[in-house]
C-alpha cells in the first residue's frame, strides 16, 4: 500500500533510515542513506523507462512507416500522388492528436497508467492491422484519423508520469532517455521495412501491406506488456515498499511543492488557459516537431527523390542520422542536468539542426547533404527531449502540468500539421521552400528561449527581492534557465 505524503511519513522514514548514518542532502535537506537512495533511483528507472520507451518507440513507428511504405507500392496502389492525397493522409493524423490530448491527462490519473496505456495501444495497432486492407486513399485517411485520436493519449501521458516521478536537476537525462532510445528504436523501422516490403506479392498482399500488418501485430504484443509492465504515479506505486515511497514524495515535495495530487478545477483550468508563459512551451515544442516530422515523413522520398537513391538504399540509410541523434542527445542530456542549465542547451541545440538543415537544402554534393541530415535530426531530436526537460523544470503542481504538458504535445501536432503539408510534391527534388519553413521554425524555438529567459531573470530577482508573491504560488519555486 502507497502511504501519503505527510510530514509524519517523512520524519518516520529519516527516523528508520539514522542507523545507518544518514548524510544530509545538500540539495533538499532529507537525511537519506546514499546507498538506499542510489538502490530506489535505480528501481524506479528500471520499472517506469524502458517499456515506456519501447512502447513509444512503437507509438512512433505507426505514425510514421506511412513514408516506408509510400515508396514500397503504397503510392501507385493508392494513387497517393495526385494533387495533395499523401499530405492530407499525413496531416489528419494530427487533428484529433492535438484535440484529444488534455482530455487524456485528465483521465489517466482516474482510469490508471496500465489500463489506459495498455487500452489505447491495443486499439491504434488494430487500427494499424487494419490499414494493410485498405482499397483506396480515403479509407487510409479515415484510418489515419482514428490513429491520431487512439495515439493522443500516449505521448502526454508518458512524459506526464515520468516528471512526477523525478527532481528538476534528474528529469532531463530521463527525459532524453526515454525520447532517443525510442527514436533510436524507430529509426531502424525503415531499415525493417525495406526487408518486411521484400514480402511484396506473398499472399497476394502488397510489400506496402506487410509492412502495416506486421508492425501493427508488434503494436498489439505491445499492448499486451503495457497492461503487465507500465507503472502509476507516485502515490500510486506497488513496485517500492512504503519507505522507499515516502522518501520519493519527500524529495519531489521538497524540490517542487507537488507531491499531492491537486485536483482539476474550471478556475484552475481558465488560468491556465491564459498564461502565455504555459503557452510559450506549445510554441517551443511545435517548431521543434515541426523539423523532426519533416524528417520522418519526407527523410526516405528525399533520398529516393532528390539524392537518386533506391528505395531500399533510402531505406537503410534511414538509421544511421538517428543513432547519431541518440548519441548527440544524450551527451547533452548529461551535462543539462550537471549544469543545471536548459535554455542554452536548446539554443546550441537549435544552430546545430539550422546548420544541418542548410547544408541539406543548399549544398551540391550528396554526401554532404546527407552529412547535413545527421545535424539537422540530431539538433532536432535533441531539443524535443530538451523542450520537455525546460517544460518540467518551470511548472509546478500536478493539474499545471498536466495541462501544460498536454497543449505543449498539441503544439506538437501543429508542428505535424505544417511538416505535412510544406514539403509539396511540386517542390522535389529540393524541397527548399518547406528546408526554409523548417530552419524558420528553429529561429522561432531561439527567439522563445531569449524571451523566456529575460522572463525568468526577472521574475526571479523579484521574488528574491520581495517585490513579488512566489512563483505559481509555491514558496521557494524559481524558473530555471
Amino acid at each position: 500500500m502507497s502511504p501519503s505524503i505527510s510530514e509524519k511519513a517523512s520524519a518516520d522514514f529519516i527516523e528508520n533510515e539514522s542507523s545507518q548514518e544518514p548524510r544530509i542532502d545538500a540539495e533538499h535537506n532529507l537525511n537519506v542513506d546514499p546507498a538506499f537512495a542510489k538502490r530506489t533511483m535505480r528501481r524506479i528507472d528500471l520499472h517506469l523507462l524502458p517499456i515506456l520507451a519501447v512502447l513509444y518507440s512503437i507509438s512512433l513507428i505507426d505514425r510514421v512507416n506511412i513514408s516506408n511504405a509510400y515508396v514500397a507500392g503504397m503510392a501507385r496502389d493508392l494513387e497517393l500522388q495526385i494533387g495533395t492525397r499523401y499530405s492530407l493522409a499525413t496531416l489528419i493524423f494530427f487533428v484529433p492528436y492535438i484535440i484529444f490530448e488534455l482530455p487524456s491527462n485528465i483521465l489517466i490519473r482516474k482510469i490508471g497508467a496500465a489500463r489506459w496505456i495498455g487500452s489505447i495501444t491495443f486499439l491504434w495497432g488494430s487500427v494499424m492491422i487494419g490499414m494493410a486492407f485498405v482499397k483506396n486513399w480515403w479509407q487510409l485517411v479515415v484510418c489515419r484519423a482514428i490513429l491520431g485520436v487512439l495515439e493522443a493519449g500516449f505521448f502526454p501521458a508518458c512524459t506526464y508520469i515520468i516528471s512526477t516521478w523525478y527532481i528538476r536537476r534528474e528529469v532531463q537525462k530521463r527525459m532524453t532517455g526515454f525520447y532517443v532510445v525510442s527514436v533510436m528504436i524507430s529509426g531502424f523501422s525503415s531499415a525493417m521495412a525495406g526487408g518486411i516490403a521484400e514480402l511484396e506479392g506473398t499472399s497476394n498482399m502488397g510489400g506496402w501491406q506487410w509492412i502495416f500488418l506486421i508492425f501493427g501485430l508488434i503494436t498489439v504484443v505491445g499492448a499486451v506488456a503495457a497492461y503487465l509492465l507500465v507503472q502509476d504515479f507516485p502515490d500510486k506505486n506497488t513496485f517500492l515498499s512504503p519507505e522507499q515511497t515516502s522518501w520519493v514524495l519527500a524529495r519531489i515535495d521538497a524540490d517542487r511543492s507537488d507531491a499531492q495530487y491537486d485536483h482539476w478545477t474550471m478556475k484552475k483550468f481558465w488560468s491556465y488557459m491564459v498564461d502565455p508563459h504555459l503557452w510559450s512551451f506549445a510554441v517551443l515544442f511545435g517548431a521543434v516537431c515541426t523539423t523532426t516530422y519533416a524528417f520522418a515523413y519526407f527523410l526516405p522520398i528525399i533520398l529516393v527523390q532528390g539524392m537518386g537513391y533506391t528505395t531500399l538504399d533510402a531505406q537503410l540509410l534511414t538509421a544511421p542520422p538517428y543513432v547519431f541523434a541518440a548519441i548527440f542527445s544524450f551527451s547533452l542530456a548529461i551535462l543539462s542536468d550537471k549544469t543545471g542549465y536548459r535554455g542554452p542547451f536548446i539554443i546550441f541545440q537549435s544552430i546545430v539542426a539550422i546548420v544541418g538543415l542548410c547544408l541539406t537544402a543548399f549544398h551540391t554534393n550528396n554526401a554532404v547533404r546527407y552529412f547535413g541530415v545527421f545535424l539537422g535530426i540530431g539538433g532536432g531530436s535533441a531539443n524535443v527531449a530538451s523542450i520537455l526537460g525546460y517544460l518540467q523544470n518551470n511548472t509546478s503542481g500536478y493539474s499545471r502540468r498536466g495541462f501544460a504538458t498536454a497543449i505543449t504535445i498539441g503544439g506538437g501536432g501543429v508542428g505535424g500539421i505544417i511538416a505535412s503539408t510544406v514539403f509539396r510534391s511540386k517542390d522535389a527534388p529540393g524541397y527548399r521552400p518547406g528546408l526554409w519553413v523548417v530552419i524558420g521554425a528553429q529561429l522561432l524555438i531561439i527567439s522563445t528561449i531569449c524571451a523566456n529567459s529575460f522572463y525568468y531573470y526577472t521574475k526571479n530577482k523579484a521574488v528574491r527581492e520581495g517585490r513579488s508573491d512566489a512563483i505559481q504560488g509555491r514558496p521557494g519555486f524559481f524558473y530555471t534557465f
